[in-house]
């Protein structure tokens, strides 16, 4: 099995590094979708939350449950997240960071974050948070489909096909 390698310079050595996916867990949809696609690839996964929650029993599934607190989870995945790795979040800054650090970032429904279109996706989310705090009813994100489940399956074999390369 071939294994996806990121190197990075570290106190003036390089080390390398498998590609592992990082889940903004709390209220992530697509858990189970990942692990299925980690246990094909035979990568690490870390699922990071404010709470316990329960997780398949595998050497490569970890559970870090963080303190509660603004951004704990988040802060905790952007100080790990090296080139080469993969996390899943709906959480839009988390994902500008990542990025940022080299990381890849997918949207539990199937869209790639990327340096193209973050800007956007922030400007868009500073413009519902404007309208929320006038008092408007933005109505919110739509349900989660299975359509929604299929992209973000998509999405992933995509996205650990890049981190391979």
């Amino acid at each position: 099995m071939r294994v996806a390698i990121a190197r990075y310079f570290v106190l003036g050595l390089y080390r390398q590094v498998m590609t592992a996916i990082y889940i903004d867990a709390d209220a992530c949809p697509v858990k189970d979708e990942v692990y299925k696609v980690a246990a094909r690839y035979g990568v690490q996964v870390h699922v990071v939350c404010n709470s316990w929650i329960r997780t398949p029993q595998e050497p490569l599934i970890t559970l870090t449950v963080v303190d509660e607190g603004p951004d704990v989870a988040d802060n905790w995945i952007a100080e790990r997240a090296c080139p080469g790795d993969v996390v899943v979040t709906a959480d839009i800054p988390l994902a500008q960071r990542v990025l940022g650090k080299g990381a890849q970032a997918l949207h539990p429904n199937g869209r790639s974050f990327t340096a193209d279109n973050i800007g956007g996706a922030l400007a868009g989310r500073a413009i519902g948070e404007h309208l929320r705090s006038m008092g408007e009813i933005t109505g919110g994100p739509p349900a989660f489909s299975r359509l929604d489940r299929s992209k973000f399956l998509q999405s992933l074999d995509a996205a650990m096909t890049r981190a391979r390369r």
